[in-house]
């Protein structure tokens, strides 16, 4: 049997299939294409065979059980602090009560030192005023144990404008340079200028100075007679006003005064005045010496002081 020729078709001949454009990406294709990884899906399938509850409900039970815990810890802040009020509002009325007694004892015995202060001297005064001759007038008016009144002049001091407190200029030691605020010892040499110039009698701030006065520094404050001072400071002398006014601006410590002025800005002015009042000194410790005798027994305080001068 003769056979059959095998049919050719006259088309083209069939080629490879062709390539997709992402071959080259097959490997980012499979990880978008299977994102979940094997091992998590069949977790996953598990954990919804064993009935977990959903993930919604489990948030809520945790927040539910934070605002428990949080709720708890609250009431028992508020529990301790309810029963430790009582404790602590009586100590601080305590001490407040400690504290107004304190006070109340330091304003009485305030009152007894200012009664002591001023009995003190108006006894110094009647002693001194029981000499009618112009010795005791003279020895109390230098004593400050008397008002004064009469004529004078006014002389005010002021720190530098905008001088700011702190005190750290170099004048703070013994140089002579500063940022513009008084010192202690600038008062000690517009004081002393005063008396030079024939001033009566001299008060600062209404503290009248004697020969028993001290005028220094604590701080960035001046002391007179241990009280405290603010500037500006109102300095009144009793005198001659037209006469103590020229000699002083004309004296050592006057052109002193003026150079403060013009090198530091320190303010000040001086002025004649008619009249002017200084009060009494608040108190006064007055010390005598007695000569002592070669025959005072040895410990009693008195006998010959040696002066390191000759006796003729």
């Amino acid at each position: 049997m003769p056979q059959q020729p095998p049919v050719r078709s006259t088309g083209p001949r069939p080629g490879p299939a062709p390539a997709r454009p992402d071959a080259s990406m097959s490997l980012l294709t499979n990880v978008m294409e299977h994102s979940l990884d094997d091992g998590y899906a069949e977790a996953a399938a598990r954990r919804a065979e064993g009935g977990g509850l959903p993930r919604t409900l489990r948030a809520k039970l945790w927040l539910g059980a934070g605002l428990v815990l949080t709720a708890g810890i609250v009431t028992v802040g508020a529990a301790e602090a309810r029963i430790s009020a009582p404790v602590v509002a009586k100590e601080r009325e305590k001490l407040i009560s400690r504290i107004d007694t304190e006070t109340a004892d330091v304003d009485a015995l305030e009152r007894d030192v200012d009664k002591l202060r001023t009995e003190v001297g108006e006894r110094q005064r009647k002693a001194l005023s029981a000499d009618e001759d112009d010795r005791g007038r003279a020895v109390s008016l230098l004593a400050g144990a008397t008002d004064v009144e009469g004529p004078g002049v006014k002389l005010v001091v002021d720190d530098a404008k905008g001088t700011a407190g702190g005190g750290d200029g170099p004048r703070e030691s013994s140089g002579f340079s500063d940022t513009g605020r008084v010192r202690d010892r600038d008062m000690q040499r517009v004081v002393n200028g005063l008396w030079e110039s024939g001033a009566e009698s001299v008060a600062i701030n209404g503290q009248r100075l004697t020969a028993l006065s001290a005028i220094r520094a604590a701080g960035d404050a001046i002391l007179v007679d241990n009280r405290p001072l603010v500037p500006p400071y109102t300095v009144l002398a009793v005198g001659d006003g037209k006469k103590l006014n020229t000699t002083f601006q004309d004296s050592a410590d006057g052109h002193y005064l003026h150079a403060l002025k013009e090198n530091f800005g320190i303010r000040f002015s001086i002025s004649t005045e008619d009249r002017v009042r200084l009060p009494a000194a608040p108190s006064l410790i007055v010390r005598t010496a007695q000569p002592g005798t070669p025959e005072a027994p040895k410990g009693s305080g008195q006998g010959r002081i040696d002066t390191g001068k000759g006796t003729s």
